[in-house]
């Protein structure tokens, strides 16, 4: 029996609440869509809870729940997902971490943390890469902007350890400490202490700070760590549902989950993970992939950072660029779209909420239901009805 052909498009944030200005309908609901909207017509659609109802997700969570994996008895923590995302090759052990390059000022108070929104943190973390500290190597390595990436390597290591990131602007860095009583979790909050002075330094005495206090740029003296993860290897994706899986996306946190379960990562020419990316570029790549995979997971991001930007007219501008992207699906025989979010992300908050997502299947020997557009409100009077995000890869594959 042929194996089913698959491709999950997850729009990152995508659902919303009314807003005014759109005649109290979301950006979804007011974008011209006329691909989505006869996906949406000649398939299922319903409405999904990610995490659960108190729960507001995470991407990471997010993305692993949608995926088929328990959380949290097999999150890995961001830290070892963004590692992945950089093309790390971690061992059994690791610690790694997510970090942004900061400024702080002579008191220890962070004053920016993200150093102006520095483009590129490379020539800042490289000399912080190969330290090693009582026997443990630091391997550093740089991000999008102003991110990077710490892997912590050698024996009795712990995650479970504190942040040094007081998380707001105007607050002291703070210390590493140890989270539980074990010497392991003393050891690495000690070493990663005595790390991080030493980082502060070399970063505050980079030659490139020269250049930036006199274009009136903030300079680059802080480290800020968090979301520390051991790593452990997950079951791969492909023994768990006995696809074989590809993974689209521009923004490294997705990569990074495609290669943690063990997804093949498909490089494609404009995909950014920013409002620029080539949406059409990604889904003539899933389409080609279906002839050697049998499953393709397609993120595309910026529905998620406009919302956080509270832009609900570009949220909807980009809604209707996407959209634009979708037709070759609409040609596909034999292949099972589907479409949904990791969480929503309304203007209004200007970050993620628990909010109910609309999803639609398309394809297979299912029936259509009576939804005629893809929307928040259209999709609650959907066939699929209403589905825990847990259980979205059965109600996929079951159709």
């Amino acid at each position: 029996m042929p194996k089913k052909k698959i491709i999950l498009i997850i729009c990152d944030g995508l659902g919303d609440r009314p807003i005014k200005e759109f005649g109290n309908k979301t950006p979804l609901e007011a974008a011209r869509k006329p691909n989505l909207d006869k996906l949406a017509k000649t398939g299922l659609c319903g409405t999904m809870t990610v995490m659960d109802e108190c729960h507001v997700p995470h991407s990471d969570d997010a993305h692993l729940t949608l995926l088929g994996y328990r959380i949290p008895q097999e999150y890995p923590g961001r830290g070892p997902i963004e590692a992945a995302g950089v093309g790390l090759e971690l061992e059994e052990g690791d610690v790694a971490f997510r970090a942004n390059v900061a400024t702080m000022d002579s008191n220890g108070i962070v004053i920016d943390r993200r150093a102006g929104r520095i483009e590129s943190t490379a020539d800042f973390v490289r000399p912080l890469d190969s330290t090693v500290i009582d026997g443990v190597k630091f391997i550093v390595r740089p991000g999008t902007a102003y991110r990077a990436i710490l892997v912590m390597r050698g024996l009795g290591l712990s995650d479970r350890i504190t942040s040094n990131d007081p998380e707001f602007a105007g607050k002291p860095v703070l210390e590493v400490k140890p989270t539980d009583s074990s010497k392991q979790a003393k050891f690495t909050a000690d070493v990663l202490n005595s790390f991080l002075e030493n980082a502060y330094a070399a970063l505050a005495g980079n030659p490139l700070n020269i250049g930036r206090e006199r274009e009136g740029k903030p300079v680059v003296n802080c480290l800020l760590v968090r979301g520390a993860g051991y790593y452990e290897k997950l079951e791969p994706f492909g023994k768990r549902w006995g696809l074989k899986a590809a993974c689209i996306a521009g923004a490294g946190l997705y990569k990074g989950i495609g290669r943690m379960l063990g997804m093949d990562v498909i490089k494609v020419d404009g995909a950014t993970g920013m409002p620029d990316t080539n949406v059409d570029n990604k889904i003539k790549a899933a389409i080609e992939c279906l002839k050697t995979h049998d499953f393709v997971f397609v993120h595309i991001k910026p529905t998620d950072s406009l919302g956080e930007d509270g832009n609900w007219r570009g949220k909807k501008d980009f809604i209707e660029k996407i959209d634009r992207a979708l037709s070759p699906l609409l040609e596909l025989k034999g292949v099972r779209v589907a479409i949904t979010a990791d969480h929503s992300t309304p203007c209004e908050c200007r970050a993620h909420s628990a909010d109910p997502v609309p999803i639609l299947v398309h394809g297979g020997v299912m029936k259509s239901d009576f939804v005629k557009e893809f929307g928040e409100k259209a999709c609650r009077r959907g066939g699929l009805g209403h589905i825990w995000g847990r259980d979205m890869m059965k109600t996929i594959l079951n159709l």
